[in-house]
């Protein structure tokens, strides 16, 4: 577990070397195109500081993004008490607790740390599971807290945002330019910036998922130790997988910080979804069940 927060703490640099190398292969593809280096310059001076800012920041964005509002004690003891005594138990600092008013049944962690740690349910999670499952589902969430997993998913979640703008804006800057010097930009220059544009999304979408699935598991894994019920958890992926819906509101961004996948169903989403199958995730608990 220890090797495991390490070793989040270490990618957490390298996935933001990672995105800075994408961004200034974007802004140099630009530059390229419009034959302007000074272009280039300020898209990676944005992106640093809009990267600082996110650390801080994008925890607050995703709950707005999907809706979610902040509970008390009083608001849903039910809830709140899970993650209270989940808390006491994994000796972690008390995290915010927000509901998302929504029927499909979720949860998600984020926060940079800890002490700065968000966890939310959905009120279709908490129509249909009972209250062992619930137990399970929350004691996931914080064991994404508890192995720095937020963090790792923070920061990626943030600079998919920024990667995806910076090429929209990319490919809003090659067709403006391309319009109206159409005689002075060379068709080398436009197929870069388009291919360039085009696979940077991709590429952080990629990066995206490389850094959740496993964590996924080790989130299965570890809620099994800390409930010491396996099967608790077992149960509530089963009812996630039967009760399984697209959330009200959608974004790719924010797909990775769900226990289950929130987005539409399709071959090619599943090819690039951020979280294994249910069916898988069910497997290796059942594999591993006389370990916990």
């Amino acid at each position: 577990m220890y090797k495991q927060i390490a070793a989040n703490k270490r990618n957490t640099v390298l996935i933001m070397f990672f995105f800075v190398l994408v961004i200034a292969a974007v802004g140099w593809a630009v530059a390229f195109f419009t034959k302007d280096w000074m272009v280039a310059i300020w898209i990676l001076v944005v992106a640093i500081i809009y990267a600082v800012v996110q650390y801080f920041a994008s925890a607050s964005l995703a709950v707005a993004m999907t809706g979610a509002r902040e509970i008390k004690k009083k608001d849903n003891p039910r809830l709140y008490n899970t993650v209270e005594n989940l808390s006491i138990a994994t000796g972690l600092p008390m995290p915010k607790v927000y509901i998302i008013d929504d029927p499909a049944p979720n949860a998600f962690a984020t926060g940079r740390d800890p002490e700065h740690a968000i966890v939310a349910a959905t009120t279709g999670l908490l129509d249909i599971m009972d209250n062992k499952e619930l137990n399970a589902v929350m004691a996931h969430e914080m064991s994404h807290v508890k192995n720095y997993d937020i963090r790792v998913s923070m920061i990626t979640f943030g600079l998919v945002c920024i990667v995806g703008y910076i090429a929209d804006l990319g490919i809003r800057m090659m067709l403006y330019t391309n319009r109206h010097d159409s005689d002075d930009n060379s068709p080398v220059g436009l197929i870069v910036m388009l291919l360039v544009s085009l696979i940077a999304p991709v590429a952080a979408s990629l990066a995206q998922l490389a850094v959740s699935r496993e964590r996924e598991y080790l989130a299965d894994a570890s809620a099994a130790h800390i409930t010491r019920y396996p099967e608790g958890m077992i149960s509530a992926l089963k009812k996630l997988d039967t009760h399984a819906q697209p959330m009200h509101r959608q974004n790719p961004a924010t797909e990775a910080l769900f226990i289950a996948n929130p987005l539409k169903k399709g071959a090619i989403k599943n090819l690039f979804s951020t979280h294994p199958s249910i069916e898988k995730r069910i497997e290796r608990l059942e594999h591993g069940k006389n370990k916990f």
